[in-house]
């Protein structure tokens, strides 16, 4: 879907993609819209067919970006639950990951407002309920269509509020290795979690974000705790067979440079807090 919404709109535009490329291109704006695009997710995850960019790698510069304008958004996006019917498992536990790490980092944001509360409000519990059941394999109807609403939901958050540190890192990682986002993002979403919690608790003890990770706790296992959601979190990465970070290349010895990639990415830019690059790097040896 990303690749179709940059085609689309670079159809009706001179020059190279590098050209409206931010972070590793001139980041021009688009001057007029492009060819009419409609969307239809086969899986529930990204969000694309709702937000405003599409994310694009450059192996030469080894990092993904993005291409943004009001005029990327599809004209028309057809969520239908029935077509991510039949995914495998592991396809369903990674972009599922992906759109539950889209809704708890808009809701921790910086940026977050009533808007995007609610989005974030509604589409988690439906993550919640919906991805343990089809991760470990149980074909649910029911399940199908609140993990099909969350990912939309996720992609109308994070439209409007941005993310965080987890997918900065995730941006950051995948050019670096050959792993799947969402697999990126759910093995970095518990220690992502942790390393914001510790450092508000110390910095910034009053910070609203606090309370909004006792949320998370409340909708997840029913126990207002930051830590009960993190532990979740943590244990359904297991329960879902979703490989470390070292399963992928990671190495200790490459944690510095991502981290201080992970500090130029544009989702980082929303994180509820500044994270010291040490800090970055203790989330992805947590990670690995």
């Amino acid at each position: 879907i990303d690749a179709a919404k940059a085609i689309a709109l670079l159809a009706t535009h001179e020059g190279d993609p590098l050209d409206y490329m931010e972070i590793i291109g001139a980041g021009r704006s688009f001057e007029h819209p492009g060819l009419p695009m409609i969307a239809v997710p086969t899986t529930a995850g990204t969000g694309s067919e709702v937000t405003r960019n599409a994310v694009l790698a450059s192996p030469e510069h080894r990092l993904k970006a993005s291409l943004r304008s009001p005029w990327m958004l599809p004209r028309i996006a057809l969520v239908d639950p029935e077509l991510t019917f039949g995914a495998p498992p592991d396809v369903t536990s990674r972009s599922g990951f992906d759109a539950m790490s889209q809704l708890v980092e808009p809701y921790l944001s910086a940026r977050a407002n009533p808007l995007t509360d609610g989005l974030c409000r509604e589409g988690l519990p439906r993550a919640a309920r919906s991805l343990p059941r089809l991760g470990s394999g149980i074909e649910d109807a029911d399940a199908r269509m609140d993990l099909s609403l969350a990912a939309t939901l996720s992609g109308m958050a994070l439209a409007n509020a941005g993310l965080g540190i987890v997918h900065g890192l995730a941006s950051a990682l995948g050019s670096l290795l050959s792993a799947p986002h969402g697999s990126l993002c759910a093995r970095l979403l518990a220690p992502g979690l942790r390393a914001n919690l510790a450092a508000l608790r110390e910095r910034h003890p009053d910070h609203p974000a606090l309370q909004r990770m006792s949320d998370l706790g409340q909708w997840f296992v029913g126990e207002a705790r930051a830590e009960a959601a993190i532990d979740w979190i943590e244990a359904l990465t297991e329960d879902l067979h979703i490989p470390r970070l070292s399963a992928y290349g990671l190495t200790a010895q490459a944690i510095p440079e991502a981290a201080q990639a992970a500090t130029r990415a544009s989702s980082t830019r929303a994180n509820p807090i500044v994270l010291e690059e040490e800090e970055i790097g203790a989330i992805l040896e947590m990670a690995i």
